[in-house]
């Protein structure tokens, strides 16, 4: 049998064990918790740093990268700052917040276009009631310088004219470039008159020299004479800004292989290499130009340029220098857009320049063929043809002389008019009367401007539609 202290050490120990046991369990149960608890301090700590990020970096985002993105539509060579951290490019993050940024660009793109839509609707809007009050101005001076013969009223309704035609060129730039179409329509014309008109239309255009090397009777189709008046005005309002105002500004016609250029040289200060390629871009015409884009106020000859050399197929340049230091603009007129007018039955305006080319010498008759058994004839310098000698060679014969008589001088040919003069004399003609005729030749130069309407087929020189 088992005696009972055995069995209290056997209980005791037993106990013992089972107490050893538990307390190795509880131990271990606590060290558990210990790391529980730390690695849920360590997560609450990269979540509130991942928190703390996450909110900087979308603050980062509404304060710096949304303004820039937002400017950046307006202006693309404003760069769009990157995120805080480098590392979120490329993660959902970091994709979550540029797919923002383009919905932002689309979005502003958008609401810009359709905000200048409507800002160039009401501006056409304008512009055509402006232009309707100074066509009808324009109509109430004409009626008024036919009516009366008095030369000082006669050089005051031009002055007052002038003034109308600047307003309008003003006018239907603005509505130009808002979409609207150039204006009145005009038949065919010369070329150098619609040069000419786009210079009436400007205050400065007595610094305008023109030099026309276009053969006679070089004439634009009707659709083509408003839209290069307006584009030679435009240059030439460039070019005269931009320079000296004891600086001329040079104007030359000429043939090329495909059409005729217009090119215009000032002696101004010319423009940077930024400058240069945006008025490039703008008179392209290859892309479209928002109003916001013109500055403030807002430029927009060159926009008018871009929008007419797209509509009428032209083409103009300003990327070259004048030889003069200034800037050198080019208009190309394609040979599309050209014709011809018969110099006899249609002249140029008496205020446009005369062309330096000569007509061509018609060609001379063709010499008769030669007949067996005929003699050669040669033809002298009256035009009759003697028959030549027996070794072959022409014989001279003496001139006829001329029947008795004073002698004649030959015909001086006439100098060109200046604009002034061309403009003195058709408020001459206006008149009707051979005092007005004096009194408008004695007006003084600088009160007058070239005329425009000399001729009913030149019309476009005096509107600025």
């Amino acid at each position: 049998m088992i005696e009972l202290p055995d069995l209290v050490a056997g209980g005791l120990a037993a106990g013992t064990l089972s107490a050893l046991a538990l307390g190795g369990g509880l131990l271990r149960l606590r060290r558990q918790q210990t790391r529980q608890r730390a690695e849920i301090a360590a997560l609450r700590t990269r979540l509130d740093g991942s928190s703390r990020a996450f909110t900087a970096e979308v603050e980062h985002l509404a304060a710096r990268r949304v303004p820039a993105a937002a400017r950046q539509v307006a202006h693309p060579h404003l760069a769009v700052p990157g995120p805080l951290q480098p590392l979120t490019a490329g993660t959902p993050l970091g994709i979550a917040l540029e797919n923002v940024l383009l919905a932002l660009r689309s979005e502003v793109a958008s609401q810009r276009t359709r905000v200048d839509a409507a800002a160039q609707a009401g501006m056409r809007g304008a512009t055509r009631e402006i232009q309707a009050a100074l066509y009808r101005l324009q109509d109430a001076l004409r009626q008024l310088q036919q009516r009366y013969d008095d030369p000082e009223l006669a050089q005051t309704l031009f002055r007052l004219d002038h003034e109308n035609e600047q307003s309008l060129r003003r006018a239907q730039v603005a509505a130009v470039v808002c979409g609207a179409w150039v204006g009145l329509a005009r038949e065919e014309s010369h070329l150098v008159d619609a040069v000419t008109g786009g210079q009436a239309r400007l205050a400065g255009y007595q610094r305008v020299e023109v030099h026309n090397h276009l053969e006679p009777g070089t004439a634009l189709v009707s659709h083509a004479v408003e839209p290069v008046a307006i584009i030679v005005a435009e240059l030439l309002d460039n070019a005269l800004r931009h320079s000296a105002p004891d600086t001329e500004v040079v104007v030359s016609l000429e043939h090329v292989h495909h059409g005729v250029c217009v090119t215009v040289d000032d002696a101004g200060l010319g423009m940077t290499r930024d400058e240069r390629d945006r008025a490039q871009r703008l008179v392209a015409g290859d892309t479209p130009v928002l109003l916001t884009d013109l500055g403030d106020p807002p430029r927009m000859g060159l926009a008018a340029i871009g929008r007419l050399t797209r509509q009428f197929d032209l083409a103009v340049d300003v990327s070259s220098a004048s030889p003069y230091g200034g800037v050198r603009a080019v208009l190309r007129v394609g040979s599309h857009l050209l014709s011809r007018l018969d110099p006899a039955d249609r002249p140029p305006a008496p205020s446009a320049p005369r062309t330096t080319r000569r007509p061509a010498a018609p060609a001379p008759a063709p010499a008769p063929a030669h007949a067996y058994g005929t003699e050669d004839a040669v033809p002298d310098a009256s035009g009759h043809r003697a028959p030549a000698d027996g070794d072959g060679l022409p014989q001279r014969r003496r001139r006829p002389r001329p029947a008795a008589g004073p002698p004649t001088a030959p015909e001086p040919t006439r100098p060109a008019r200046r604009p002034e003069e061309s403009a003195a004399a058709l408020g001459a003609l206006q008149t009707g009367t051979a005092a007005a005729r004096a009194g408008a030749g004695a007006a003084p130069a600088g009160a007058a401007r070239p005329a425009a309407r000399d001729t009913d087929h030149t019309d476009h020189e005096g509107g600025a539609a």
